[in-house]
Formats: C-alpha cells, sequence, structure tokens
C-alpha cells in the first residue's frame, strides 16, 4: 500500500496560491512524492488521500481517496458524505413488480447466484442464507470514504455521491451517480443518472440514459437514452433507447428500439424487435403477473404478450398473444397470431438459419475478462434435448385422442394437423442430431452422472439434481459466501461434457431398451452426424433464399444492367 503523509505548511501555501482550498488542510493526505501542482481550483472536504500522479482540477472533492495516476477535473462534487455500502445490498424487484423476487445486488453478483434469489422462492431458507452471505459482504464494502481506484478518468461530472470507483474507469459527463459501484473498467457517459447502482467489468452506461436499483453485468451496455429501475442486466446485454421494468435480463439481452417495452419477466439470449411490448397490464390485484422468455426467444416488430406467458428456448413470437399461453416444452417454435388466437408451429425454427446465427455468434461476441457468469453456449445440450423429448411425447398424445383432428389445443395455444406431423419430423431428427453430438463429447466417469432433468440456470445448463445439492450446502452452512458457491457451479461446468455424455447415453438406453454397446454408440454418434448435416442444408438453404437475387429489390437504384444491380447487392451483402 501507498504511505501516506501530511501537508507540509509550504506545500499548503503553494496549494492556495493555485487557488486551491480545503475545510481543514491536517485532513488531507498526499503520497510521498506529492507536487502542488497536482491541484488546481479545487475545493477539498474532510478526509482526502492523494496518491501519486493523481490530478484534481476545478473540483470539489469530499472524504475521497483518489489513487495513482487518476485524473479528477470540472467535477461539481465528487462526495461521500455518509457511510455507505456503495450500492451493495440493495434491494432489486426484478421479475415482479411487487417486489416477491427482490434479489440483493452486490459487486460480484452472478447470473447463477441472482437468479436463484430471484427464481427459488419456495425454499425461503435458502434464500435467507443468501442474503445473509450478500449483508455481510455489503457490511465489509461499506466505508465513511468514497474511493476513486488507479488511472481513472473522472472529468465533467456533476454529483458523484456515495460510490466507488475501480481501477480503469471513465465517468464522462454524468449527471448523477448516487449509492454505486462501478467496478474495473466501467465508463459512465453524458447526461447520465443512476442511482442505488451496481455496473460490473467492463460494463457501459451512456447518452442520457436513467438507471434506478439496477446491476448492469461484465460487458453489458445500456445506451441512448434507455430507462431502467429495477431490474438486473447480465454478461454481454446490450439495451437501447427503450425501457425495462423489473426484469432479470440473462446473458445477451439485446433491444434497440425507442418502442421497446420490457415489464415484469426473465430473458435471456433474448432479442426484441421494434414495438415489442412485454407487460403486465392485466390489473385486478396489482402488478402481480410475470412473464418467462427462455433462452433464445425473440420478439418480431410490435409484438405483444399479456402477463402471465412462457415460451419454449429459441421460440419467435409474432403478433399479440393474450391467452397466457405456457409452451415451455416447445423449443424452435413460431409463436403467431391468427384472428386474435395464438398459434404454435412446433420446431419451426429449427429450419430457420436466423437460429444458427445466432447460436453461432454469442460466444463470438462475448467480450468478458472476468467471466463471473458461467454461460454454456452448445447447441446440443440436455436441457433443449429434454424438452424435445417432452414436446414428441406431447404430440403425439394429442394426436391419439383425436388422430382425425384439424387442429389440437395446448395450453392455451392451437397447433394445425400439418404443423403438428411437420413438428415430429423436426424434433425427431433433431434429437438424433443432439444426442449423438453428446456421445461424441464427454466419457464415461460415474462421479459425473448426468441423469434426470436439466435446468438453464441464468444461461448454465446444470441438473437439477446438482442445483438442489449446491442449494442443500446451503442450508446447512457448508457453503458460507457467494463466492463458495459460484465455486460449485463453475466445478460443474468444467465436468459439462461428461454430464451431458452421461445423459444421452442414459436417454439412449431408453430408447434401445437395453445399455448400448460401443457398436451401437458409435452408430449413435453416426447417425447424429448425419442428422446435423441434413439440418444445416435446410437451414443454409434458408440462408441462401435470403441471399439471392429476389432479395435485391431496391438495390442498384442507379444502375443501367442487370449486371450493375447484381454487383452493387453483392457488393452490399458482402457476398462475394
Amino acid at each position: 500500500m501507498t504511505p501516506f503523509r501530511k501537508l507540509t505548511s509550504a506545500e499548503t501555501a503553494a496549494l492556495e496560491a493555485l487557488g486551491n482550498s480545503a475545510e481543514d488542510w491536517s485532513k488531507v493526505l498526499v503520497s510521498e512524492d506529492f507536487k502542488p501542482f497536482q491541484l488546481l481550483q479545487s475545493h477539498l472536504e474532510g478526509d482526502v488521500e492523494i496518491a501519486a500522479e493523481a490530478r484534481i482540477v476545478r473540483s470539489r472533492v469530499a472524504n475521497y481517496r483518489i489513487g495513482t495516476g487518476s485524473l479528477v477535473e470540472g467535477v461539481t462534487a465528487l462526495e461521500c458524505r455518509r457511510r455507505s455500502a456503495f450500492g451493495n445490498g440493495v434491494g432489486v424487484a426484478t421479475m415482479n413488480e411487487c417486489g416477491g423476487r427482490t434479489v440483493k445486488i452486490f459487486d460480484r453478483l452472478s447470473a447463477q447466484v441472482a437468479y436463484v434469489m430471484a427464481v427459488y422462492r419456495h425454499r425461503p431458507q435458502t434464500i435467507a442464507a443468501l442474503e445473509k452471505m450478500v449483508d455481510a459482504y455489503a457490511e465489509e464494502r461499506s466505508s465513511e470514504i468514497g474511493e476513486v481506484g488507479s488511472d481513472c478518468r473522472i472529468v465533467g461530472a456533476r454529483f458523484i455521491r456515495e460510490v466507488r470507483i475501480g481501477n480503469g474507469v471513465e465517468i464522462d459527463g454524468a449527471s448523477i451517480l448516487e449509492n454505486a459501484t462501478l467496478c474495473d473498467g466501467a465508463r459512465v457517459g453524458v447526461d447520465v443518472k443512476a442511482y442505488d447502482l451496481i455496473a460490473a467489468e467492463g460494463s457501459v452506461i451512456d447518452n442520457g440514459s436513467i438507471v434506478e436499483r439496477c446491476f448492469v453485468g461484465e460487458s453489458c451496455r445500456l445506451d441512448k437514452g434507455f430507462t431502467a429501475a429495477e431490474s438486473l442486466f447480465f454478461a454481454n446485454s446490450h439495451c437501447e433507447n427503450g425501457e425495462a421494468a423489473s426484469i432479470f435480463a440473462g446473458p445477451y439481452t439485446v433491444s434497440h428500439h425507442k418502442s421497446s417495452l420490457l415489464i415484469a419477466g426473465m430473458f435471456s439470449f433474448f432479442n426484441a424487435g421494434s414495438g415489442s411490448n412485454q407487460s403486465n397490464h392485466l390489473f385486478k390485484s396489482g402488478a402481480v403477473h410475470q412473464s418467462v422468455h427462455l433462452r433464445g426467444c425473440k420478439f418480431a416488430s410490435s409484438a405483444y404478450i399479456m402477463s402471465p406467458a412462457l415460451e419454449g428456448a429459441f421460440t419467435m413470437v409474432m403478433g399479440h398473444h393474450s391467452y397466457h399461453h405456457d409452451t415451455s416444452a416447445f423449443p424452435y417454435s413460431y409463436l403467431i397470431e391468427k384472428e386474435g388466437r395464438t398459434h404454435l408451429m412446433p420446431g419451426a425454427n429449427l429450419t430457420s438459419f436466423g437460429a444458427v446465427r445466432d447460436i453461432e455468434k454469442w460466444p463470438a461476441r462475448d467480450r468478458r475478462s472476468v467471466k463471473r457468469d458461467v454461460i454454456s453456449f452448445d447447441e446440443y445440450n440436455p436441457y433443449i434435448t429434454g424438452a424435445m423429448l417432452q414436446a414428441v411425447d406431447i404430440l403425439h398424445s394429442l394426436q391419439e385422442q383425436d388422430p382425425d383432428a384439424p387442429v389440437f389445443t395446448h395450453n392455451k395455444t392451437l397447433i394445425r394437423s400439418a404443423a403438428l406431423q411437420r413438428g415430429l419430423k423436426l424434433y425427431n431428427k433433431a434429437i438424433v442430431a443432439a444426442l449423438g453430438a453428446m456421445l461424441s463429447r464427454g466419457g464415461s466417469d460415474p462421479r459425473y452422472d448426468g441423469d434426470g432433468q436439466w435446468l438453464d440456470l441464468g444461461g448454465q445448463y446444470i441438473t437439477r439434481r446438482e442445483t438442489e445439492a449446491i442449494l442443500a450446502a446451503v442450508d446447512r452452512g457448508e457453503l458460507t459466501t457467494t463466492e463458495a458457491v459460484d465455486n460449485r457451479f463453475r466445478v460443474f461446468a468444467v465436468h459439462y461434457d461428461d454430464y451431458a455424455h452421461s445423459w444421452a447415453k442414459q436417454v439412449y438406453a431408453a430408447l434401445l431398451g437395453h445399455t448400448p454397446t460401443v457398436d451401437e454408440i458409435d452408430e449413435a454418434i453416426s447417425a447424429g452426424h448425419n442428422a446435423h448435416a441434413s439440418m444445416r442444408r435446410t437451414t443454409d438453404a434458408d440462408r441462401d433464399r435470403d441471399c439471392s437475387l429476389d432479395m435485391a429489390v431496391s438495390y442498384g437504384l442507379d444502375c443501367t444492367s442487370e449486371e450493375e444491380r447484381r454487383e452493387d447487392y453483392y457488393s452490399v451483402r458482402g457476398l462475394k
């Protein structure tokens, strides 16, 4: 730790000659190599520490430590007026506006711990234990002195009150920041107003955004006047222009349009089209309803969901839906509105190149360095494959009940007979591909038993069995810090392929009626490879249609020949 000392009388005189003043110069501590020119036309109040090469210019600073090489310039007030936990321990009413799923945020919060705190309210002992851990951490982080880390640049801001600022942070023109922690590498821009905030490593809040009681996770970006309250945003989420209230935004939640409104819901790997509205407007007993859109869901332009509702993973939602559907057993589907009713097209999204592109782009766009959130990117996994197996059972059951029915009803949705038949074919092919892929990875170590139901826990695929084991360890007091809890989730992730292999082998055994031989496993892997290749031919054809000359309408506006028009189209689309 850098040694600090009091100012000499000569230094005090020099500082005052440079237009500086202090409430009490004896409370100002500086580094051994301090030079008076490090301060210019500034006023210091209370306890202030100034590290080597730190500068304070035309600013008021009260009760703060300024780290090595940091610049504070043109700041109306950088002050710590009372003992503060700097946003740690603040309760955020995520998912449900009435607060029944409140998550206490802190600067080491992971998506997995947040998910448990929000979703597992049926385990009050677990929630109480986790909240106790957060409270202890918040108390440990509390202080009457604010901190600015090393190599920070804080310029043109108005009021910064009770904010702990990590290393390499940039604050440029913010209006007000209050009761917050900005972790290493975070950036806050012009006209931002933020209260009760945790901004994780590498996050960006910019361009007039207004944030109140929120956690903004690692490498997330809130920009262009986005407003958010009582919300959690996890790794690599990017929201602009629109509004969020009481949402749990899992990794890669994206919303770019001014007209988007997301209220009281859970999202992850999500994309909101223009005019998207996931709202909680069914007011009878208050704002008590919520919706969950599982991993990879997309809203088309002007899509509307009235809570409560639940969609399966990778569902494309089009139109207005107000009948409170549950399609969680039908991943990769289309949910469309026809004549005011919700129609389900099971598995239809398996033929879309868009879904393939999404799955491939997410790991390539991972901007994180700390990687506190555990994220599973695998296309073929037990969680979604298990849902497809369930979907096949449901579709067969519907068909058996009335083989000649033109339309079937399931959980407030309508499924046309042709869509049901197509869904069965698509799901069966995808199941073959998934089992083959999982059997080709990992091994047969009996320590890693993947049997049973799998969950998507804030972006991590994990067995229900292991999740419950972790939570039971919390209940017994074996895990006493959130860091220890996170470590258990990480250990599972290290051996994910082995658990997935185990699950696939047991599912394959159930389909065969006996334990598969080595040859049978090889056959399943080969069949999976062929099924995957067949599916890719379908999605590639979908991509080719999107890139065909039929889509060149409006290109080559001033061209005089078809050849020139093609050249313009191929050049702009990057197809050459």
